[in-house]
């Protein structure tokens, strides 16, 4: 009786390593398009990201001015603020888009 049981166990586990095996080479092909599909989608996302950062940029230059003409005297300290924040926002974008296409 036992003879039985070993070859039903037997082909469950080679059933099982066949359904690994071809389970593995279409998740492969589901990460290469995943992969190619975020690919797509950097560029618009990166040229969105520096129009914000243009947006943010024009704020900050209209603040600065608006101390600057008022006579404020932390003008220095909030353009340094706003350039910096402007500075920032564009390197880390370029730094992810590197890193999804580099």
């Amino acid at each position: 009786m036992k003879t039985p049981k070993k070859i039903v166990f037997s082909t469950v586990l080679l059933f099982i390593n066949i359904y690994d095996i071809l389970a593995q080479g279409n998740g492969v092909a589901a990460l290469e398009q995943a992969n190619q599909e975020i690919q797509s989608y950097i560029e618009p996302i990166t040229n969105l990201f520096y129009v914000v950062c243009a947006i943010v940029g024009f704020i900050g230059a209209v603040k600065v001015y608006g101390k600057w003409s008022s006579g404020s005297p932390d003008t220095t300290r909030t353009a340094a603020s706003w350039f910096g924040a402007c500075v920032f926002a564009i390197v880390a974008v370029t730094a992810i888009r590197a890193f999804f296409i580099g």
